[in-house]
């Protein structure tokens, strides 16, 4: 347990070129990862740079223990970002009405923040917010609600009050089986959304199905934040002038030029008609899905990385395990 993240924060150098988080599990782990990246990054670009992000929770409600402020701190101390996130469970960890759980997470948020701008002032912070409910029948963690997702929206407009970027959560669900929905996350302004992919059964496990089916979503999320083009070409008068009343654009020069990129092509939807889909085997979203993942990791190839770095990181990563016993609980 206290050696897997310097396993974890390596396969992120090594194995992605995408945006990472480190370890935030004690200040120890979180000093690691800095140190990780800085290997990767070069110390002076890790100092004058965000390269690295720490998801810190408060202990909601109303608590920052030592080893959440401990790698808070590190992380700032390093000018490195926090994203700083209350936990809060209505009925559990914060009251079960929204206007309160909001306030409670708004407090929360901005005492972290501000714990961070004392250690380092102008370190990097993330306004995080996770909303949840409960069935109140149980005391089971429940996902994908109405409640949070309208609570989100008011957190957002927080975090713009404050001027900060916003972390939210996105494709929450307690299914079992692979669903979307990541709308709430959108429409608040979220900047960073955590998870969009691969959620199921209340976090408890991913899927690579669902992975798959919410990349598609993620897509269209980005054609829906462009929002309208109001260039000249986009009123397609042209193709008024060409078409007339009442026919078709569909061969038109304007359809021409623009049908490459004029709607997102979603890699796993079926438009077709319901005799077609029977016909082609009645194939469901999860069932083009799994040969979607398994295609992709069949293609997979590792990012370039420069020899002596990746030598340098391996051997960070041995010599840290070998300073300490291992530790399984």
């Amino acid at each position: 347990m206290n050696k897997r993240h310097l396993d974890m924060v390596y396969s992120h150098l090594r194995y992605s070129d995408k945006a990472f988080m480190g370890s935030v599990t004690a200040p120890s782990r979180a000093a690691d990862s800095i140190e990780m990246a800085r290997i990767a990054f070069g110390a002076e670009v890790v100092d004058e740079h965000c390269v690295i992000l720490g998801n810190v929770n408060a202990n909601s409600p109303l608590v920052w223990d030592a080893t959440m402020t401990g790698a808070l701190k590190t992380y700032a101390r390093a000018n490195q970002a926090s994203v700083v996130v209350p936990f809060i469970l209505g009925g559990a960890t914060g009251p079960v009405t929204n206007a309160g759980a909001v306030a409670q997470a708004h407090v929360e948020t901005l005492v972290g923040v501000a714990l961070g701008q004392l250690v380092r002032p102008g370190s990097p912070a993330i306004y995080g917010n996770f909303l949840s409910s409960m069935a109140l029948r149980s005391g089971s963690p429940t996902f994908g609600t109405p409640e949070p997702a309208l609570g989100s929206l008011v957190v957002g407009q927080l975090a713009r009050r404050v001027g900060l970027p916003l972390r939210c959560s996105g494709a929450f669900t307690s299914s079992k089986v692979p669903d979307v929905s990541m709308m709430s996350a959108l429409l608040c302004g979220a900047n960073f959304i955590l998870h969009s992919a691969g959620w199921l059964e209340g976090g408890l496990t991913m899927g690579y199905e669902k992975f798959m089916i919410d990349l598609d979503l993620c897509g269209a999320a980005h054609t829906y934040l462009k929002g309208f083009d109001l260039s000249e070409d986009q009123f397609a008068i042209d193709g008024f002038a060409e078409v007339g009343p009442g026919k078709h654009f569909f061969g038109s020069q304007h359809t021409l030029r623009h049908y490459e990129t004029a709607f997102y092509d979603a890699a796993l939807s079926d438009s077709t008609s319901f005799e077609q889909w029977r016909d082609a085997g009645e194939r469901r979203s999860e069932d083009r899905a799994a040969p979607a993942h398994s295609d992709v990791l069949a293609n997979y190839e590792a990012p370039p990385i420069d020899d002596a770095v990746d030598a340098a990181l391996q051997d960070f990563v041995a010599r840290r395990k070998a300073e300490m016993p291992d530790m399984w609980y």
